[in-house]
């Protein structure tokens, strides 16, 4: 209605800001042509609400999402609309693109881009030295492998794409529900899911077929986690949208957020019939979620494809490179400096050579008429043409084909194989192999990565008592579940008895007091937990015959042993993660009231009547609990009397019906009745750990591999965990958000009141953060990395004042907010050193934003190699951050499979990956690319030196066709399989002396120093080959009298102490000799004397006489012993340096991996002894006490519970329009 009228609104917003006839206490608002934001209280009491939202969706309306308001600019003057459809797009290429963008991509490899160029050069006649196919065929067969490689790859991802968008789901078009594509769903549909169906946008929950409108989802392919959460619809939508009619006569406007990753945040609301009604994450299935123990629900589409939470959360796809590949790039570079500077060089030779001695001898003469200076110019032309071989292209052929062969490798390792769910390992990418032997860092999420999101009811103390030591037969109990392993023959004999109270209070306790759900399927009984937690705990009491069966509003049944029980629920105190407690108040059936209380032990024993007994027995208990890094609780209760429980229940229901502060009053509430608590006992539950993760992280340390958990969960549980995989220790001294924030803090104000002059520019050497000898942790939560990183309060204070239409104020230096960029950019490099200096980090409750931010920090400011590894959604976007990105397959959640670079079933494979596989490859990448430069330097630098006996003419010092095929046959195969099978150990040495991984990390086996050695190794070999022979040649005489001092003659000798050269130095380098090696390095030299003697042969020079111009000349020289002998010295000559310098390296200055090489055949003998004695457990524990407490990750259901809606059934007909409902925001769910 106020479209046009913009000045008359404005006007009427300032009069009720302003004018005193507006009896409000307090006004708050901003405003602009796009946005407004709007709240006046009246006795404190928040009256009505416009909430900054610019994303408005109309139920059952299509077009109106495409009115113009709607429309973005695309390009110039062409527009869409700004809501995206619901087709997904992970593809790179497509027809029309493919041969341009990818062409464009691979000429972004300098070494294409230099091969392409001289290709240009050949084309040219003046210049060109040798024919232009000798460059174009293997330039588009380089060109043409990784294309196809490429499309092969694009291909997999529109098949995953296609897949996903003819996904079916049913969409209310025309009045009636209709089959229809998930690309074909719109903004604003009305969507119908059954169960198991996967949710196909985020979608706002109007109804289902459960009573008031709950909906249950599984989240594993957003966070990894199977236990199941629920989602609400509102009570006006669950009352009024049943019936398809119904459902098309929708016309609902929402008003609510933009598009954004926050996967545990919503706020929106919905006008419909003249009330506005809020909305939240509870009222919401995101994308990606899959139905469950629903049979059919309805949903109104908020955002679509691209806007999804899922998709915002996946990062931008990232090209990953190795380092190797960067640094090879330099050396192309490098190179290619080296190749002008020396072409220039032989240039000007020519052009002084020409002016002295070419220009004045007649039998020189070719009738051209140029002088000395153009002469010299077309030479430089010839030689960057002649010397492009030290850099052949065939190098990066050699690079895809080694790459591919080690991703076999691990593709087919049986040891990564996970036999129980069929998964095998995967190398989803081919590029970034040897990058794996260099990984300094690696993130890894918790839930289902480092933990099988599993818990398990270990052992128990009741009455300072401990159990749980063998396992009990559970056939006397019908209701047991099968499932259970909780062991102790004592306690099932005592809670059978009934005559320990103790027992039975305490499995009473824990069958009476949680918010778990309750379903009967198919005879059995089937828990609905909030957490994994709460479930161990109530199937526990359930195994020992206190078995939980059904719960109203008001009451909750169980089964004591052999007989029926109702208990009156009176009052339910839920969990929140600052009570760290939970409490049911209930009347028992003798009518007593009694309050039992389960939660962590700091805040239990600080409730605890003084006549409680059983303190310092359980304090001991918990000791060793902890020690065995198990998630305790402390379960007591209190018996109260009506008088005390009516007092009380007065105030209860005052504060649930405060509108100011409620969750603070309830708990002030709460606090009056827990206390003068009575012990029972304490639980221990186990959040079991993947098989082989302590063994893993211990592995990875030895290897200086740093490991930072990231997760989302609470800070205790993070922490358990860590202690549980030996990642935390005993010795380790943690420090908090609070200490990390402080001290960070002391620096900046330190820095701030250094001299000016002092402070541009990072310091060389930091002083460390921590000054005391020993280890140390660090344990932050996503709000303190915020507040550190100053993230998010600068970023609110920028937004409100943008929206106020102020300018930004300069931080002053005691706000602890940044000066400038450059204090926040130190602030960031110092939060990183101070990690770093850390031998674990966790961050807790942290977003997947978040998660990507610290892997970016660390990368960018401590240069190190990152691999990421994960198994959910929310991890996509930090696995498309780091270096490698690991996904764990085997789950129901496959996304961040799909986005990762290697996937495995199992955390443990990890180790595998790394030390074996990463190592074995990144030695043999650097042992070829060594190798491979100093043959082709040692082959190239030939035509250098011939050319001071030239007349630095250009011209080649070999037949054309040995420079053919001396990369493509003659050694290309031996240097290959050294890429492929070379290992220096095995694999379980690999494995057994992490230390071998050192010299990956630190990349000293392939640098400059180890390239400028190649280099100076090739210049060494190439003057032995050159002038070795070229002394041999002068003044000699053949056994038939006639002089073989020839050009050609020479050529062959050079070539064939080339061959023989480098095929013996590659065998001096092997360390793992199998037979095809051998075979490769013997074949490569007779495919060499084959291939000669066919050319130099006269039936082939009858029939290509242009191209064949060697005729006989290999039968004539190499029948000479003289040559053979010339032939023997040079390779002598070549070798016995290199053999030298090896020996004194490895007797005067051995590596690790020489130690063990000499000492292997000692070392797999002890390995073979080890496995025979091999312990069949791993054993953990800890000297001190730590509090470890199980509960659920955020509130239960307990709010749902109280509110009877989940159980109350439903009306048996819908009514009309009831203007009188309104809704009532209900309990937070789970959060995401």
């Amino acid at each position: 209605k106020l479209q046009g009228h913009w000045s008359d609104f404005s006007e009427m917003f300032e009069d009720i800001c302003n004018e005193d006839q507006y009896p409000y206490e307090s006004r708050t608002g901003s405003f602009n042509q796009n946005s407004l934001t709007l709240c006046f209280h009246q006795n404190s009491v928040p009256l009505f609400f416009f909430p900054d939202v610019s994303w408005k969706v109309k139920a059952n309306d299509r077009a109106y999402h495409q009115l113009p308001e709607f429309q973005k600019k695309v390009f110039l003057c062409f527009k869409k609309s700004r809501y995206s459809g619901n087709a997904i797009k992970t593809y790179k290429y497509n027809v029309l693109t493919f041969i341009p963008l990818n062409l464009f991509e691979q000429f972004k490899r300098a070494a294409n881009l230099y091969f392409l160029a001289l290709l240009i050069l050949q084309v040219i006649p003046e210049i060109s030295t040798l024919p232009w196919y000798t460059t174009l065929i293997p330039l588009v067969v380089v060109l043409g492998v990784t294309a196809i490689k490429d499309l092969v790859d694009d291909l997999a991802r529109h098949r995953m794409d296609k897949e996903i968008n003819n996904r079916k789901s049913e969409v209310l078009l025309n009045g009636r529900f209709q089959e229809a594509k998930w690309r074909d769903i719109q903004v604003g549909d009305v969507v119908r899911l059954k169960k198991n169906d996967f949710v196909p946008a985020d979608i706002l929950l109007l109804s289902s077929s459960n009573p008031n409108s709950l909906c249950y989802v599984e989240t594993a392919e957003l966070d990894g986690e199977t236990n199941l959460k629920f989602k609400m619809g509102l009570r006006v939508t669950d009352e009024r949208l049943q019936e398809e009619r119904q459902l098309a006569e929708f016309d609902a406007l929402i008003d609510c957020e933009e598009p954004n990753n926050r996967l545990d945040k919503f706020t929106g609301t919905m006008l419909w019939r003249r009330e506005r009604y809020p909305l939240d994450l509870d009222n919401m299935l995101l994308r990606g979620c899959k139905v469950r123990n629903t049979e059919e629900c309805h949903g109104l589409v908020i955002f679509a494809g691209a806007d999804t939470k899922i998709m915002r959360n996946g990062g931008k796809t990232r090209f990953k490179r190795t380092k190797i590949d960067k640094l090879m790039n330099y050396m192309v570079y490098t190179i290619f400096v080296l190749l002008v500077l020396v072409a220039a060089g032989l240039a000007i030779g020519h052009t002084f050579w020409w002016e002295q001695i070419g220009s004045k001898a007649w039998y020189l003469f070719d009738g051209k008429d140029q002088d000395a200076s153009y002469r010299g110019f077309l030479s430089f032309w010839g030689y960057l043409i002649v010397l492009n071989t030290m850099v052949p292209i065939s190098l990066y052929v050699s690079v895809e084909i080694i790459r591919l062969g080690q991703s076999k490798f691990i593709n087919w390792d049986l040891q990564m194989y996970f036999a129980e769910k069929d998964t095998p390992a995967k190398a989803r990418t081919t590029t970034l192999n040897e990058q794996l032997g260099q990984i300094e860092y690696i993130f890894s999420d918790k839930t289902g990565t480092l933990t099988q999101n599993v818990m398990q009811f270990k052992k128990c103390t009741i009455a300072g008592r401990s159990y749980g030591n063998d396992r009990p037969p559970h056939h006397w109990n019908q209701y047991a579940d099968r499932k259970f392993q909780f062991t102790d023959h004592a306690l099932v004999s005592c809670v059978r008895s009934r005559k320990d109270k103790d027992a039975v209070e305490f499995f009473k306790l824990l069958s009476l007091c949680h918010t778990v759900m309750v379903e009967h399927k198919d005879g059995e009984l089937v828990y609905q937990a909030a957490s994994p937690d709460e479930g161990a705990l109530v199937t526990a009491a359930r195994n020992f015959g206190y078995v939980f069966l059904s719960r109203t509003q008001d009451s909750i049944t169980i089964r004591e042993a052999d007989q029926e029980a109702t208990y009156e629920m009176l009052a339910l105190l839920d969990f929140n993660s600052d009570r760290k407690r939970m409490s049911i108040i209930l009347r028992c059936p003798d009518g007593r009231v009694r309050l039992y209380c389960k939660g962590a032990d700091t805040v239990i024993y600080e409730r605890l009547s003084p006549n409680s007994r059983h303190k310092e027995t359980t304090q001991a208990a918990l000791d060793v609990f902890a020690n065995e890094t198990l998630r305790t609780l402390c379960l007591c209760y209190k018996d109260i009397s009506d008088a005390e429980y009516n007092a009380w229940s007065r105030k209860h229901k005052e504060a649930q019906v405060t509108m100011v502060d409620r969750d603070a009053a309830l708990d002030r509430v709460y606090e009056q009745i827990e206390n003068n608590l009575m012990l029972i006992g304490a639980t221990a539950i186990e959040d079991k750990l993947q098989d082989g993760v302590p063994e893993t992280i211990a592995k990875l340390a030895k290897a200086d591999i740093k490991i930072w958990v990231l997760t989302g969960d609470k800070k205790e549980t993070a922490e358990n965990i860590g202690y549980s995989c030996s990642l935390l220790t005993d010795d380790m001294q943690i420090h908090y958000g609070e200490d990390v924030n402080e001290k960070l803090r002391t620096r900046q104000e330190n820095r701030r009141n250094e001299p000016l002059t002092q402070r541009p520019g990072r310091k060389k050497t930091a002083e460390p953060f921590f000054t005391t000898p020993g280890k140390n942790a660090l344990i932050i939560t996503g709000g303190w990395l915020n507040e550190i990183l100053y993230e998010k309060k600068k970023k609110r204070r920028r937004l409100r004042l943008h929206r106020l239409g102020k300018r930004q104020i300069p931080s002053s230096p005691q706000d602890g907010q940044p000066m400038n960029d450059w204090e926040k950019e130190m602030r960031q490099i110092d939060f990183v050193d101070m990690a770093c200096e850390c031998e674990a980090v966790i961050c807790c409750r942290v977003t997947p934003k978040q998660k990507a931010n610290v892997v970016s920090l660390v990368k960018k400011y401590k240069k190190a190699v990152t691999l990421s590894i994960g198994d959910g959604a929310n991890d996509v976007n930090m696995i498309k951050t780091a270096d490698i990105g690991v996904g764990i397959s085997g789950q129901e959640g496959m996304q961040a499979v799909m986005s990762s670079d290697y996937a495995f079933a199992q955390f443990r494979y990890l180790q595998r990956l790394l030390l074996v596989h990463g190592r074995w490859s990144y030695i043999r990448m650097c042992k070829f690319l060594r190798f491979f430069f100093f043959k082709n330097f040692a082959f190239t630098l030939v035509h250098f030196w011939y050319s001071f006996f030239s007349g630095y003419s250009s011209q080649v010092a070999y037949e054309d066709w040995f420079i053919t095929l001396y990369n493509l046959f003659y050694s290309s195969l031996p240097v290959l399989l050294v890429g492929l099978l070379d290992q220096d150990v095995n694999d379980k040495l690999s494995l057994k002396f992490p230390k071998l991984y050192l010299p990956g990390q630190q990349g000293s086996l392939f640098n400059y120093k180890n390239f400028f050695i190649s280099l100076f190794h090739g210049i060494f070999v190439s003057l032995i080959i050159f002038f070795i022979p070229y002394g041999a040649f002068l003044q000699t005489m053949g056994q038939d009298g006639e002089a073989p001092s020839d050009y050609q003659s020479f050529a062959v000798v050079t070539a064939s102490s080339l061959i023989f050269t480098v095929n013996l130095q590659i065998s001096l380098d092997t360390s793992y000799w199998t037979f095809v090696n051998c075979f490769a390095v013997l074949g490569s030299i007779a495919i060499y004397f084959g291939i000669m003697f066919d050319i130099h042969s006269a039936g082939i020079h009858v029939i290509f006489t242009s191209q064949f111009t060697f005729t006989g000349v290999a039968s004539n020289a190499l029948r000479q012993p003289y040559l053979w002998l010339t032939i023997i010295l040079t390779v002598g000559i070549s070798l016995l340096p290199v053999i030298c310098i090896q020996f004194l390296h490895k007797t005067i200055w051995p590596s690790v991996g020489d130690k063990v090489q000499r000492n292997r055949r000692k070392y797999e003998l002890e390995l073979e002894e080890e496995e025979r004695k091999r312990a069949p457990a791993f054993q953990r524990g800890r000297r001190s006490r730590r509090s470890a407490y199980a509960f659920s990750h955020s509130r239960g259901y307990a709010d749902l519970i109280a509110s009877g809606r989940s159980i109350r059934r439903r009306p048996p007909t819908r009514g009309g329009p009831q203007d009188s409902i309104r809704e009532v925001p209900q309990t937070e769910a789970e959060n995401i």
